[in-house]
């Protein structure tokens, strides 16, 4: 009779395994604190430094972005969509900023909601809805990373499908670091079933190593950094 393959060892190993404690997973957490305590006590960063640092994370990942004010934010994309071409766009209509933004658009755009079941409608999504318009939960400024909370307004296809991904994210809500965005939004006593992180538009790569955009995903993310009414920081692009 052979003996136990390759799985049954790996799953012996872990069945013999000391179970963690509680004292063991409060002194691992204490440690991780105290890294990141320390960490950001010595390289203090301003909302300004955090808005920037996203800017840049994205940029540095081919996706377009702006800095806007509370008030100006939706003309601001309205022009842009205009200029791409976009004549479907997809967007959450019973929110203030889907609102706002469908208000804002030309005549030569059409906004959609997504109010009617995935499969009723799949090849029309597929085939001519050319933008998505979420708004972020959050963001994380290291990585310039979207946080996306998925809900029925604006489920995760919205973000997928469409070759145009563009998203609208405060700069209230950046935080430093994936860190700081699990500590502050209290991911460890719960959080949505369903988060979608976004860190720049959809690329792969083949055995050649070249790079291609749009192969499962969005081709083109567009960010929208919203100041809170500030004036547009020096690195903004319009």
């Amino acid at each position: 009779m052979s003996g136990p393959g390759a799985r049954e060892q790996m799953l012996g190993r872990l069945r013999a395994a000391a179970p963690a404690n509680a004292d063991n997973l409060a002194q691992l957490q204490r440690r991780i604190d105290d890294y990141y305590t320390g960490l950001h006590a010595a390289l203090p960063a301003t909302p300004q430094d955090l808005a920037q640092a996203m800017h840049d994370a994205l940029s540095a990942a081919h996706a377009d972005v702006w800095f806007a004010s509370g008030a100006d934010w939706q003309q601001l994309l309205a022009q842009k969509i205009a200029a791409k071409g976009v004549r479907r766009l997809l967007l959450d209509p019973t929110s203030a900023e889907g609102a706002a933004l469908a208000g804002a658009l030309p005549a030569s755009v059409q906004p959609l909601s997504f109010d009617w079941p995935l499969e009723h409608w799949k090849a029309e999504l597929f085939d001519s809805v050319d933008a998505g318009f979420t708004v972020a939960r959050s963001g994380i400024a290291a990585t310039g990373t979207l946080v996306l909370a998925p809900d029925r307004g604006t489920p995760r296809t919205v973000s997928l499908v469409p070759p145009l991904h563009i998203a609208l994210v405060y700069a209230s809500t950046l935080h430093r670091d994936l860190y700081a965005a699990a500590q502050t939004e209290h991911w460890g006593e719960g959080m949505p079933s369903n988060l979608v992180l976004v860190s720049s538009p959809s690329k792969t790569s083949d055995i050649q190593q070249t790079l291609a955009y749009g192969a499962h995903g969005p081709r083109w993310l567009w960010v929208v950094i919203v100041l809170d009414g500030a004036p547009a920081a020096a690195g903004a692009q319009q």
